[in-house]
């Protein structure tokens, strides 16, 4: 199990052996010491392995993840598990903004708080957060899942597309064409499952409202000619 000292090894070798790891090694557990609010830790990271972080870090923390289970054991600065493929990225303190944006697949955990934009043109990704979340969330979101377990600030799913919100505490204003929805039996299947790969077992998937496109800017209308400026 290597364990790579970042007060010692700079961050790009580091990147550079993660990269290297091949099917089949078995180097399967990684542990990182003094990040010290590195920036772009294990970022591009492309084999199923296991990735420990002790330490908070600074922007793009495992951003572009394909396969990887990264936990940090701290919080995030900026763009999170950006543009993350497949995998998981577990933060066990909070994230600053536009977490998880772009990301086309795996699920990102955050225990703590994220920021504003958390989400933002998300593509398919899975993404809970055990506290709340700022403004702006999910903006322009395309596919996956959000699960809210504290409240979220304003436009929450400002010009959402197919991407389907769930909070369990208040939403402080939604976005353009952005709506409260029904709560239907296979959404409380899919808040189970997200809750339990999420570890969070003390909530009901019952206690959150879905929310969702209106489906009102997909075309043009003069009729809501003001929601697109």
């Amino acid at each position: 199990m290597p364990t790579i000292d970042l007060a010692e090894s700079g961050l790009r070798s580091l990147n550079k052996q993660l990269h290297d790891v091949g099917e089949g090694s078995n180097e399967t557990h990684w542990d990182i010491i003094n990040p010290r609010g590195a920036h772009a830790v294990a970022v591009g990271v492309n084999a199923a392995i296991a990735i420990t972080i002790h330490g908070s870090t600074g922007y793009y923390c495992a951003g572009m993840n394909r396969e990887a289970r990264i936990v940090v054991q701290g919080s995030v600065g900026p763009g999170a598990a950006e543009n993350m493929m497949s995998g998981s990225v577990t933060v066990m303190g909070d994230a600053s903004q536009y977490a998880g944006a772009t990301g086309q697949g795996g699920l990102l955990v955050i225990q703590g708080n994220a920021s504003s934009r958390c989400g933002i043109s998300m593509k398919g990704i899975d993404i809970v957060v055990r506290g709340n979340i700022g403004h702006m969330a999910a903006f322009m979101g395309q596919a996956g899942h959000l699960v809210v377990c504290g409240d979220a600030g304003d436009a929450l799913g400002d010009s959402v597309y197919e991407a389907k919100l769930f909070v369990r505490g208040s939403v402080k204003s939604l976005g353009a064409d952005c709506i409260e929805k029904p709560l239907r039996a296979e959404h409380l299947a899919v808040l189970e499952k997200l809750l339990g790969q999420a570890g969070i077992t003390d909530v009901k998937p019952s206690e959150f409202k879905r929310y969702g496109s209106a489906r009102k800017l997909y075309n043009f209308s003069v009729d809501h000619a003001d929601a697109y400026g």
